[in-house]
């Protein structure tokens, strides 16, 4: 009889453009195997989750998602054969909310009016335009996404959130994040005059299980309601950190891992000394970090550190400016203990110029590995007003920050090591405007500090894509300033590498198995 036959290449393929590996192996000479180098294809799934944006009643958020154009590393671009989707819908449920409906107008492709939980909200309709959706209040759920097909590969959502007055006053930007087992979050705070939340989003059919544990200048805080918190199927939870702890404690480090199932998570931070903004996860532990984006006229910065091996870390800390690297004066270095916090005041450290911070293992000292962010502070007493800025990666092929606005956004990106050229891509604008792009050469050792590029006739916000051309490792962050009656309200968001393409390892032969195994 016929019997059905499939390509092990094919099927290695599917397995790693869809999760993110696969392994072939064919009988080869050392010479022949040496040769071969891997394909980069491009993903055709990518998943996307968005927190409860706000408890104020009147906050405003936006949405606003793109897929980039173009291969984005990739050896070939994303067919028309592969035509795809891409949509956000709302969560089935937000635990410790208001379970109704969230008001929005979709707008530009997005389909937004009056979502009811589990229905579509924002769809993507084609690759290099952003499209929007508008939401008001205190009772807009989370929201989860997929895209799939030409769609995926880059696809991203920027949630920015306005809060004109009250104690959760700010503007609140981040990155939707993608749902992964394990976050760490240096920065947090269970002090009185914080409130912060880590917020949990499970977008899957069963559920998540999460310990959530934190560690202060002593090592870890006493905890037991932090363990195995339920996640249900498709649902959010935030928790509120001080209600894990007695302890008071300024500088918290958060470490979220799920035992079971998988997550979104990040942490909404509320200042009762003024401001409010998103903390998302650090990049992963390593012995050296950069932290880009510290705006100019910052008047305040906090570094915090959590050492997570079994060795403690000596830590050189080094600003990246306009001219070159150099060791802020009084905040030349920093030891932090193993499985502890520590922090470093860094005060005014860029003094004018825009800078990122870069952390290394101290001369003499072996690495150990570490995660950090930094709290920032613009403006002063009543003007106030903080962000977040965490330990990010090199940008390896492609990273795309959403919601610039024709004025109000900087960008920032910094070369630690060698001269870097990068160009930088602003998209189609979400009601009109043509793309433009723009190349940069950032010197080795240097923070370059740039009004990003605008898109010709632009309506309504765009999109900015960084893409290393050349050089050493690149580093980029986006800080978007909306100022409001005299508070310098912004928000910083980082350019994390997109992870739209995969390695397929090239087969010489294309081997078939039988797809019954006979």
């Amino acid at each position: 009889m016929n019997r059905p036959t499939l390509s092990l290449l094919a099927a290695a393929t599917a397995l790693a453009a869809v999760t993110g590996f696969a392994s072939l192996t064919a009988p080869a000479s050392g010479d022949e195997a040496a040769a071969r180098t891997p394909a980069r294809l491009p993903v055709e799934r990518t998943s996307t989750l968005c927190p409860a944006p706000s408890v104020s009643e009147i906050a405003e958020t936006t949405y606003t998602s793109i897929t980039p154009k173009g291969k984005g590393g990739a050896d070939r671009e994303a067919g028309a054969d592969e035509p795809g989707s891409a949509e956000l819908k709302t969560s089935t449920v937000t635990l410790a909310a208001d379970d109704s409906e969230a008001g929005g107008d979709g707008k530009n492709g997005g389909t937004g009016k009056d979502s009811a939980q589990g229905k579509p909200f924002l769809s993507t309709a084609e690759p290099g335009r952003p499209v929007t959706a508008e939401v008001s209040g205190a009772e807009s759920p989370a929201l989860v996404g997929t895209a799939t097909g030409r769609l995926a590969p880059g696809w991203t959502t920027q949630q920015t959130t306005t809060v004109s007055v009250g104690d959760a006053r700010g503007l609140l930007g981040m990155t939707c994040t993608a749902p992964d087992t394990d976050f760490w979050f240096p920065g947090a705070s269970t002090e009185r005059s914080r409130q912060d939340y880590v917020h949990l989003t499970n977008p899957d059919d069963t559920v998540a299980v999460v310990d959530i544990e934190l560690y202060g200048k002593d090592g870890a805080i006493k905890s037991d309601a932090g363990e195995g918190i339920p996640v249900p199927a498709r649902s959010s939870v935030p928790v509120l950190l001080s209600t894990l702890t007695t302890e008071d404690t300024p500088n918290v480090t958060v470490h979220a891992s799920t035992r079971a199932g998988r997550v979104g998570a990040v942490v909404g931070a509320a200042d009762n000394a003024g401001g409010s903004d998103w903390l998302p996860a650090a990049a992963d532990p390593a012995s050296r970090l950069v932290l880009p984006g510290i705006p100019a006229d910052a008047t305040d910065a906090r570094l915090v550190v959590f050492a997570t091996g079994g060795n403690d870390a000596d830590l050189k800390v080094q600003l990246a400016g306009a001219d070159g690297t150099f060791t802020p004066a009084g905040a030349e270095s920093l030891h932090v203990k193993s499985e502890m916090t520590g922090a470093l005041e860094l005060g005014d450290i860029t003094k004018g110029e825009g800078g990122s911070l870069i952390l290394s293992p101290s001369d003499g000292s072996r690495g150990a590995p570490v995660v950090a962010a930094l709290r920032v502070v613009r403006g002063k007493g009543e003007n106030r007003e903080i962000a977040f800025i965490p330990a990010t990666g090199a940008i390896e092929s492609r990273a795309t920050v959403a919601d610039n606005r024709a004025k109000g956004s900087t960008l920032y990106l910094t070369a630690p090591g060698a001269t870097a050229k990068v160009k930088v891509t602003a998209s189609a604008g979400s009601g009109g405007g043509e793309a433009t792009e723009k190349v940069y050469t950032v010197k080795g050792g240097t923070t370059l500090t740039e009004t990003p590029p605008v898109p010709n006739g632009l309506k309504g916000s765009y999109a900015l894509t960084v893409e290393p051309q050349s050089g050493g490792p690149v580093h980029a962050a986006r800080m978007l300033a909306l100022p409001e009656d005299g508070v310098q309200m912004f928000t910083v968001q980082t350019f994390p590498d997109d992870r739209g393409t995969v390695s397929v390892p090239e087969a010489k032969e294309d081997l078939t198995i039988l797809v019954d195994g006979k």
